[in-house]
C-alpha cells in the first residue's frame, strides 16, 4: 500500500486553492483594465453622448455576469461537485483499476 504523508495532501490541496484563487484575481484585474479602456475609448470617440449609454454598458454587464460566476466557483463551497463527489468518483475509478 502506498503510504501518502497528510502533511502533502494537505499542502497539494492548498496549493490548488492557491492557484484558483490568482486566476480570479488575475480575470478581476484584467475586467478592470480592459473596461476602463474600452469605456474611455468609446465617451473620447463618440460624437453623440446619448448614443452611449447601452453600448457602454454591455461589455461590463456580460463579463461582470461572468466574472460573479467565477469568484462564487472560487470563494463559495462547492454544492455539486465537491469534496464528497471527488473522494467518491476517485474511490470508483481505483475500484476499476483493481479490476
Amino acid at each position: 500500500m502506498i503510504n501518502i504523508d497528510e502533511n502533502d495532501i494537505r499542502y497539494k490541496e492548498a496549493e490548488k486553492r492557491v492557484k484558483k484563487i490568482k486566476g480570479f484575481y488575475i480575470h478581476l484585474m484584467v475586467y478592470i483594465f480592459t473596461n476602463i479602456l474600452v469605456i474611455a475609448l468609446q465617451f473620447f470617440d463618440t460624437d453623440n453622448k446619448e448614443q452611449w449609454s447601452w453600448k457602454i454598458l454591455q461589455l461590463p454587464l456580460f463579463w461582470g455576469i461572468c466574472l460573479v460566476a467565477h469568484g462564487l466557483s472560487v470563494f463559495l463551497p462547492p454544492l455539486v461537485l465537491g469534496k464528497r463527489w471527488e473522494e467518491r468518483k476517485i474511490k470508483e475509478l481505483m475500484d476499476k483499476e483493481k479490476k
